[in-house]
């Protein structure tokens, strides 16, 4: 009996011990398809936003429905099925949803994130300054600099493998830093940032995909849809027929010149187009850093561009002036609309510059783009106000608030540049003329007076009276928008190699640039020489820019990040 009592015993624990060792091993089963098909839609989601990365503008591959916005994946013990969409607009900033589906066994898991391109304070295809047709030279980050703003770097892939990001002394990069090269060297595996790391108080990340500024294609693409969507009343195409007589190496080129004001509250733009621009160029790689990519050589090559003189237009050419409303357009997609931005399109090159020596005032929302040069010949700022004439108040360094409306997008696909105001002097005869800048010659008597049948139409700020003028642009010089350099960098023009003399300062030995706003450029372009030429820069993000107001979608990061609370994932059993 007692032997029968104990084998029951035995029988009932082991059925217990089997049961538990079963439903452990069902609920080991559980967890691990269950984490299986979490991981396959995780990798669902990294495909398609390396797709993603991968496009040359997103809207227009979700148009043509391109097959690679959806696909699926397949693994040893799960699989998963991914699409991406297009989810709204964040005002102009186009907001994406990427689906993914894991399948492992019974259960499934759903990946649903909402991604947004994302945007660098100062994005760089290299950190290095064209200083010939086929070399360039690093840039610096020097000693005692504090940067304060989100920076990208594009990986140079050179050989051997250094730094892509050049230090002197101990700068300090307050805010983000993101390269597109490896911590470590590709060939000797060495760690090539070691010595600088405690430099990054916002942080350094690496692989990171790279900027599409570079790609001709890219940049070209995204040119055309904006073209395409704004108003045929403010697409230019200017020509250049004033017949100047050309000094030695100048020519003459198309420009509109653009000048931004407000008037009894309201936005306005004046639109002078078929403007002739005198350009120099200094054909010795000697003297200047004026350089922009040469088209169609992949960013390996530079030419000398012709950089703004003067320009001069026709006496019969009626400027516009229409208020920034006007150029107002609304993208639409999905059947969904973006919030009304300003476009204006110039096939040819820009002057920003005011006529009636003001700096410039920009209230609206208002994007230029330019397949020529943009050239800044004053201050550029938003106004303070609001379309209700309230007042947004700045912030620290002098930043627009956020709850300011007004924003400037400057897109060119050659450069964009602060012109040298010492190039447009003129004088009553070529005998006035003096100093040691070894500029073209002043605006001829002529075209000052407006007998040619084309008169001068001068930017910067006078100085002095008479028939002569020296030009200045002010102290601080002030740049309050998101500019896109396709064909070269931002930065000064004129700005010396040589000992001929420079470019003209308000005060010597440098004045101050102040930009606030973004800055993404394909190479970097010379603001000044330290302690002899040119600029003093200080750069500062406006986080405006991130929240979409900007107009025409015009961003080129090859990264797509999650929004703001937009990561969800849900887990379900069939």
């Amino acid at each position: 009996m007692l032997v029968v009592v104990l084998m029951v015993i035995l029988t009932i624990l082991g059925v217990a011990i089997l049961t538990v060792a079963y439903g452990a091993r069902l609920e080991a089963i559980r967890l691990k398809n269950e984490a299986a098909a979490m991981l396959a839609a995780e990798a669902g989601y990294e495909k398609a936003i390396d797709w993603m990365g991968q496009q040359q503008d997103m809207l227009t591959a979700l148009y043509k429905a391109a097959a690679d916005s959806t696909g699926a994946l397949s693994f040893p013990d799960a699989d998963c099925d991914y699409q991406v969409g297009f989810y709204t607009f964040l005002n102009a900033r186009p907001i994406y949803r990427v689906i993914s589906n894991g399948h492992s066994g019974a259960f499934d898991r759903r990946v649903d994130v909402l991604v947004v391109q994302a945007i660098s304070g100062w994005a760089m295809g290299k950190c290095r300054v064209p200083d010939s047709t086929s070399t360039t030279r690093p840039v610096y980050f020097a000693d005692g600099e504090e940067i304060r703003i989100p920076i990208h770097i594009n990986n140079l892939r050179d050989n051997p493998d250094n730094r892509d990001i050049y230090i002197q002394g101990s700068p300090l990069f307050k805010e983000p830093v993101g390269m597109g090269e490896s911590r470590n060297a590709v060939s000797t595996g060495a760690d090539k940032y070691a010595s600088v790391m405690g430099l990054f108080e916002g942080g350094i990340h690496f692989d990171q995909p790279d900027c599409k500024v570079t790609d001709e294609a890219t940049v070209q693409g995204k040119v055309d849809r904006f073209k395409d969507t704004t108003k045929t009343a403010f697409k230019f195409t200017p020509t250049a027929t004033a017949p100047i007589t050309l000094p030695s190496g100048t020519s003459k080129l198309p420009a509109t010149q653009l000048e931004f004001f407000v008037e009894d509250g309201v936005g306005k733009v004046r639109i002078t187009n078929d403007c002739t621009v005198l350009g120099y160029r200094r054909d010795s790689d000697s003297k200047t850093y004026d350089f922009k990519i040469t088209p169609k050589s992949g960013g390996t090559q530079y030419e000398k561009y012709p950089i703004y003189a003067y320009h001069v237009k026709s006496t019969s050419e009626v400027s516009r002036v229409v208020p920034l409303t006007d150029t107002y357009v609304t993208q639409s997609f999905g059947g969904v609309e973006s919030k009304p931005g300003g476009q204006i399109f110039i096939d040819g090159s820009v002057v920003i510059g005011s006529s009636d020596y003001i700096d410039m005032v920009v209230k609206g929302k208002i994007t230029v783009v330019a397949s020529g040069n943009i050239w800044i010949a004053d201050s550029v700022k938003v106004s303070d106000y609001d379309d209700s004439g309230a007042l947004c108040s700045r912030g620290s360094n002098d930043m627009p608030a956020m709850d300011n409306p007004n924003a400037l997008g400057l897109i060119a696909q050659g450069v964009v540049k602060v012109i040298d105001p010492g190039m447009s002097k003129y004088a009553t005869s070529y005998s006035e003329y003096g100093g040691n800048n070894n500029y073209p010659g002043p605006v001829p008597p002529e075209y000052v007076s407006g007998s040619s049948g084309y008169v001068y139409a001068p930017v910067a700020s006078p100085v002095g009276g008479g028939a002569t003028y020296d030009r200045y642009l002010s102290d601080p010089t002030v740049v309050e928008a998101a500019i896109t350099v396709g064909g070269g960098g931002w930065g000064a023009e004129n700005v010396r190699r040589g000992s001929y003399g420079g470019r003209k300062e308000a005060s010597s030995p440098q004045d101050d640039l102040i930009v606030r706003g973004t800055i993404t450029e394909a190479v970097r372009g010379v603001v000044g020489m330290i302690g002899s030429d040119g600029y003093l820069k200080h750069y500062y993000l406006d986080d405006r820019f991130l929240e979409g107001i900007l107009p025409g979608d015009i961003w080129l990061r090859g990264k797509y990040i999650p929004a703001p609370a937009g990561w969800h994932d849900y887990r379900a059993s069939n």
